[in-house]
């Protein structure tokens, strides 16, 4: 392993800079993920070709579910070679692979055209879209948290987070946008495979610009005393910190799962609110996040990560249920429901970043970090929906909101013992960097 140097971002402009560059990816990621749900029952038309659309419909949720699949793959893979060969490195194939998918999904020949092989290259293109969606997480939080001084890990969290929201924003907008402009029926022929090309031309701008990215100095730092261990010595001696981990991720996703897909469901399909008021109500409660979460981040580096977590637990324990239940009172109150729960939410979401990176040292933090984060997301935010659907199908809706309270309660619990847990912090920076490290930042690159 050797080192060398290269100019950095030394100004407050280069450095934002940085940090947009490391967070666009997960921008991309939610707007991938996102347009491929919206625009599942034009795809069914053009790869599963069927009598029966519902079949076709189906089909082509298999193939969206196998990205989630390969997304917990994604995070041990991915995970593992960002602590053996760089954060960077992870970042740049992360991004290749989502660009990649989105490419062939967006030029891919039809059923008519090629026969199988489209739904099969369909599904080829979304697992992976999966292992992108699986690595892009722990790197970049790894190099995000590195980056970050000390007093700042917080915000540099909550940008993260606000990065998811704007993606999935950014793609309903567009999906609006496109419909309005080219009509229904091209939209169906041609006009879905827009916001496709789009995310791979966002992804091929992006793969220039992480080019140019440094190594983070606490990862140059760790990889100069030796390789690191595999996942197995990570399991061997930070097994507590991988289960604590897991549950925080577990309950974290169930409540996000909760106030993003299953209120705005059982909304349309309980309660018969029309889909216009269902999406207008989502998109308000997603905008009120994404203005709150730099706030909160920068409240959270002020007061620190427990009251965080307690302000969030309470709050979603005691106004959750209540904020769920009036969620079928009309579009006033589904709006008030779904920005309470956000709310919440965030409180969560811009503390996740550090509370998780301060878990494991450096040669192994994205390892840990993306082993519990990918499987624990994928079983939870996999099954939560389906679970709620079903519960409520057999009135016993109530058994849900009891489920609601008591995975808010695991997600503070296991989140109080990962603070508790956390390392010392002197594998990740104590203060921004010093005059005389601010003119080059060292890239790890290893020599075969």
């Amino acid at each position: 392993m050797t080192t060398h140097a290269v100019p950095t971002a030394t100004t407050p402009r280069r450095r934002a800079r940085t940090v947009a560059t490391t967070v666009a990816g997960n921008f991309i990621e939610y707007f991938d993920w996102l347009i491929f749900g919206l625009y599942a029952p034009l795809i069914a038309q053009h790869f599963f070709p069927s009598a029966d659309p519902l079949t076709a419909l189906l089909a082509v949720f298999v193939a969206y579910a196998t990205g989630m699949l390969f997304r917990p793959l994604g995070g041990i893979l991915m995970g593992a070679l960002a602590d053996r060969r760089g954060r960077r490195l992870a970042l740049l194939l992360s991004i290749t692979l989502m660009g990649g998918g989105s490419l062939v999904i967006g030029l891919l020949p039809t059923y008519a055209a090629i026969g199988v092989a489209a739904p099969v290259l369909l599904f080829l293109a979304r697992a992976a879209q999966g292992l992108s969606a699986g690595g892009e997480w722990p790197a970049a939080v790894s190099y995000l948290m590195e980056l970050a001084p000390r007093s700042r890990r917080c915000l540099f969290g909550s940008i993260f987070a606000v990065s998811s929201a704007a993606g999935g924003l950014a793609a309903s907008a567009l999906g609006l946008a496109l419909s309005a402009t080219v009509g229904s029926q091209a939209m169906a022929d041609w006009g879905w495979r827009v916001p496709f090309l789009a995310g791979a031309a966002l992804s091929a701008v992006l793969l220039v610009l992480r080019r140019q990215l440094g190594e983070s100095e606490a990862f140059v730092r760790a990889r100069r005393s030796g390789p690191p261990p595999g996942l197995r010595r990570l399991w061997r001696d930070h097994r507590g910190a991988v289960v604590v981990a897991a549950l925080f991720v577990v309950g974290v996703t169930v409540q996000t799962t909760t106030w993003t897909t299953v209120a705005p469901a059982l909304a349309q399909s309980q309660a018969g609110m029309p889909a216009d008021a269902v999406y207008a109500a989502v998109t308000a409660a997603i905008a009120l996040s994404i203005v709150v979460l730099i706030p909160l981040g920068l409240l959270a580096d002020r007061v620190g990560v427990l009251p965080m977590l307690v302000v969030s637990v309470l709050g979603f324990a005691v106004a959750g249920p209540l904020a769920l239940n009036a969620a079928s009172g009309g579009t006033g109150r589904l709006v008030l429901c779904l920005c309470t729960g956000l709310f919440f939410m965030s409180c969560l979401t811009a503390v996740l970043p550090k509370i998780m990176a301060s878990m494991f040292p450096t040669h192994l933090r994205a390892s840990g970090i993306g082993l519990p984060h990918a499987v624990a997301s994928s079983l939870a935010g996999g099954l939560t929906p389906a679970l709620a659907t079903w519960l409520a199908g057999a009135g016993r809706l109530d058994w849900y909101l009891g489920l609601l309270t008591v995975t808010a309660l695991l997600a503070g619990a296991a989140g109080v013992r990962a603070v508790r847990r956390a390392r010392p912090d002197d594998d990740l920076p104590q203060t921004p960097a010093t005059p005389a490290s601010q003119d080059r930042v060292l890239v790890g690159s290893a020599r075969t």
